[in-house]
């Protein structure tokens, strides 16, 4: 008997704060949210800005390298669309210090604190990608 492994969990992909996140991603480019009188990135991003108060902003592109801050590995299985062991990792952007993604490696690979990262593409159903991280 073969089991059909679970559908991965999916993002709304047409909110209005996040959407232009999501359709960059499906362009193969990662951007973050900046406001436009202020040059604030907010990420994650909002239309509002809370530096300055300007609801103008734009996505930015940024160069997809990253710094590993911090990461766990699960060995405990959550979500049968996620098989153990699978690890979380929190990267911090190189050109823009302090703004962070959260990305999911499988396995339990061999990982150190300020390693150099990568994004990369996942394509998963309907469309949907998402950027991930990967040593470089």
């Amino acid at each position: 008997m073969t089991t059909v492994p679970a559908a991965r969990i999916l993002p709304v992909t047409d909110d209005h704060d996040t959407g232009g996140f999501w359709a960059a991603a499906q362009a193969g480019q990662l951007v973050v949210r900046q406001c436009d009188r202020c040059h604030a990135v907010l990420h994650v991003p909002v239309a509002y800005c809370h530096h300055c108060g300007s609801w103008e902003g734009h996505w930015l592109p940024v160069a997809g390298t990253a710094r590993l801050v911090s990461w766990t590995t699960a060995e405990h299985q959550v979500h049968p669309a996620y098989p153990v062991p699978y690890t979380v990792v929190l990267v911090e952007l190189d050109d823009h210090p302090g703004v962070r993604f959260v990305g999911y490696l499988e396995g339990a690979p061999h990982l150190t604190d300020g390693q150099a990262m990568q994004v990369r593409f996942e394509h998963l159903d309907d469309g949907v990608v998402l950027p991930q991280w990967a040593p470089a």
